[in-house]
């Protein structure tokens, strides 16, 4: 028989705060680009707190990546969106997984 193995604790939902705190800018920001992007769909409770999935924290990860990374303007960063989303997902893990290779190396340079 298999040894029990604790899975990764995931939350369902995140609130703004921790979310803008996960990409380092306002709440305001993320007020902001959720009017503009309509891919950004977060629930509200009974008080009207935005609750974000891990769906929404995807694709928040896809808009900073166009717009803070890329350097794209919002009409830009929304234009990318429509017309091949796929790519714009695929480029982002790319830049994500080449992050962490450099901080790897740079680690490991540095324990040298």
């Amino acid at each position: 028989m298999a040894p029990y193995k604790d899975k990764p604790i995931t939350k369902l939902y995140y609130s703004i705060g921790e979310v803008a705190k996960m990409f380092d800018v306002n709440t305001s920001l993320i007020r902001f680009w959720e009017n503009e992007f309509d891919i950004l769909k977060p629930k509200k409770n009974k008080k009207g707190n935005r609750l974000f999935t891990q769906k929404d924290v995807d694709n928040l990860k896809i808009i900073y990546h166009l717009v803070k990374e890329r350097g794209f303007t919002l009409d830009g960063a929304k234009k990318k969106l429509r017309e091949n989303k796929d790519d714009v997902i695929q480029n982002e893990q790319i830049v994500e997984r080449l992050k962490e290779i450099r901080g790897f190396l740079v680690e490991l340079r540095d324990n040298l």
